[in-house]
């Protein structure tokens, strides 16, 4: 509850996103259940009721007129009786939410309204949601268009979004070399799976990418097959909103507005599994690589690493990929990165700073990813960003949620502080023996055969295994991995992962 003073201070400092001033008499206004609905949708927000507005002055001391109300105990429970009527679908408040504050003989009204839980949402006034559903701007209360309502509806719903059978869509729309390049990953990483062996049709549906409703006989691909695997075209036939950008905006000037950047070009099938694996390459190809040797191979997979990572999988799993505009965009620039994605945040910002508790928006796509090694344990992402950020003395990871533009944006800014700096600098770390040994970035080797052999098999921005390139050249196992880290060692490519889920990429 606010104070007589706190609350004089939300009123001077003007109606905002999560403020509300209104004049009442001996009823409730009616705009009251508008503005609930509104901050339920949205961000929450305050209600005050007993303030005259102005509109023709400037100065907010002169535009809002502290009048009260005359009966604030009768309006208290007339706003509970309606609220617990017919009048909005869902009553998300406690006892404490609406109160009455007193200074002298003047009594206001209170209403917080916090923001709806993603299973009550949307809430609305009336008996049709498409009518009587409010979100929030700057300028007030406006009417949730269709989309924002239908993607509103699809939150409630336990099992997530991406598991929707899409009718007529066949394995026949799917491009046979991303999942070709999928299963090889998934093969590496479980080379005694049961899922090896079955047909691609049979493997997706394990996966979630492929369904058949029995009760119905309707069959066909899903949400996440389609959108993981699928053909570009028919993707952009089917979701005509959706586009994937990334620019690498480093170096960028006056002439120049991006060095690097993959988007629809017609070189390559525009599925999220594509855009993920040519663009993750991209994001950590120049950060740091602190000289560690772990299992006498070369350590590459910092937290930072890790945490770029997760925030590209978090935008992945989190995305309305049915929002009016779905552009998943991804920028990276001299002091940062920027991940944006359709839709609005499920759980409250805390919660997910917090972890602990993940409620992916596309589960399915989730675990396609997490099979092949990239995504934390459910609900400890975020916190892993947030640590590897702290431990570098950078700033906070700020996510931003704009629930009129229905998009979430995650900066990471690079602004690291003069203790990090040269706390970065010290390019010592253990090595095998637990002794310590000089960092070198680059290490000067002479090629041999083999090295060649596999600079030649592996092509520019597609991630390998040990295994794959052993088992492509015929060379042992543990000698691939004596040559591959020779290889990352002297720059020629690099490497992301740990222990089964380590790969390589060519520069």
């Amino acid at each position: 509850m606010l104070t007589w003073n706190e609350l004089l201070n939300e009123i001077y400092r003007g109606e905002k996103v999560d403020t509300e001033c209104k004049l009442a008499g001996k009823e409730i206004p009616q705009s009251v259940y508008e503005t609930y609905s509104s901050f339920a949708n949205s961000k929450g927000g305050d209600i005050i009721l007993g303030v005259e507005e102005d509109r023709s002055k400037a100065d907010p001391y002169d535009r809002f007129i502290i009048r009260g109300v005359p009966d604030p105990d009768k309006l208290r429970q007339d706003f509970w009786n309606t609220i617990n009527g017919q009048k909005v679908s869902a009553n998300i408040l406690v006892d404490d939410d609406v109160y009455v504050s007193t200074n002298g003989e003047i009594s206001l009204l209170v209403i917080h309204v916090p923001r709806a839980d993603y299973t009550s949402r949307p809430v609305y006034k009336g008996d049709n949601p498409f009518k009587g559903t409010y979100k929030r701007n700057h300028e007030g209360d406006y009417h949730a268009k269709e989309y924002e309502v239908r993607a509103m509806i699809r939150d409630q719903s336990s099992e997530g979004n991406d598991g929707t059978i899409l009718e007529g869509y066949t394995m026949e729309d799917i491009d046979p070399s991303t999942l070709s390049r999928y299963r090889r990953m998934f093969n590496s990483d479980h080379p005694d799976h049961v899922w090896r062996e079955l047909s691609d049709q049979d493997f997706m549906e394990m996966l979630g990418g492929y369904r058949k409703d029995h009760r119905t006989g309707v069959e066909g691909l899903t949400v996440a097959g389609l959108l993981m695997f699928g053909k570009g075209l028919v993707i952009r036939n089917e979701f005509d909103n959706i586009l994937m950008d990334y620019r690498d905006e480093t170096g960028a000037n006056a002439t120049v507005r991006w060095t690097d950047r993959v988007t629809y070009d017609g070189t390559w099938e525009n599925n999220l599994f594509n855009f993920f694996m040519k663009v993750l390459p991209k994001l950590t190809s120049d950060l740091k690589k602190p000289f560690v040797l772990r299992n006498i191979q070369r350590e590459d997979d910092t937290s930072v690493n890790k945490a770029i990572r997760e925030a590209f999988v978090n935008m992945i799993i989190h995305s309305d990929y049915r929002m009016d505009a779905g552009v998943l965009k991804i920028i990276k620039a001299e002091d940062g990165f920027t991940f944006t994605n359709p839709g609005n945040l499920k759980l409250p910002k805390e919660q997910i700073y917090s972890g602990g508790n993940s409620k992916a928006r596309n589960p399915h796509m989730q675990t396609m990813l997490r099979m092949v090694g990239f995504g934390e344990n459910a609900g400890s992402g975020f916190p892993d960003i947030l640590r590897a950020w702290e431990e570098n003395g950078w700033p906070r990871p700020e996510l931003e949620e704009d629930t009129v533009l229905n998009q979430i944006t995650l900066r990471m800014n690079l602004l690291i502080t003069e203790s990090a700096d040269k706390s970065a600098d010290k390019s010592v770390d253990e090595s095998v023996d637990g002794q310590l040994s000089a960092d070198k970035s680059v290490v000067n080797i002479t090629l041999s055969p083999r090295h060649k052999d596999i600079l030649e098999y592996m092509e520019p921005d597609i991630f390998y295994s040990r295994q794959e390139i052993s088992d492509a050249l015929g060379i042992k196992r543990s000698r691939t991995g004596q040559l591959l880290g020779e290889l990352v060692s002297s720059g020629l490519i690099s490497a992301t992962g740990a222990t089964r889920y380590r790969r390589y990429v060519k520069k």
